[in-house]
């Protein structure tokens, strides 16, 4: 079964960008595992955590969960920036991520933009992704 939230680019963006910094995480030291490193992972799995949850709601529920999605992305850059700074990770690492985090902050503010107007109809997300 495939659920409608599985459709939505900015939840495959998300879950791509999971991915890719569960790897990064991997590189924070020891004394980070329960420190940055897993604040970090918190951090980017709550991007398509509340993306999905919020896809069954109504709009102007889903719009919040949206809104929590984009806060939970910039503390994901934060993080990675936190990072750098600290000399966990490369500027190599953290630039090659910076497209797809872009990408999916461009996009999901589209997306909260577009639940946001008023008179475009529907309850929830099958009409944002039935057009």
């Amino acid at each position: 079964m495939i659920f409608n939230f599985e459709k939505l680019e900015v939840w495959k963006l998300a879950m791509e960008l999971v991915d890719k910094v569960y790897d990064l995480a991997k590189k924070y030291p020891d004394e980070e595992k329960f420190g940055l490193a897993l604040q970090l992972k918190k951090s980017v799995t709550s991007v398509p955590l509340n993306i999905a949850e919020g896809s069954i709601r109504g709009k102007k529920e889903f719009s919040q969960f949206i809104r929590i999605a984009l806060g939970s992305l910039v503390e994901t850059v934060t993080n990675l920036k936190i990072g750098l700074m600290r000399g966990f990770i490369k500027q190599k690492d953290h630039d090659e991520n910076t497209p797809l985090i872009e990408e999916l902050y461009f996009k999901l503010l589209a997306l909260h933009k577009s639940l946001s107007k008023k008179g475009s109809g529907g309850s929830n997300v099958s009409n944002i992704l039935n057009g």
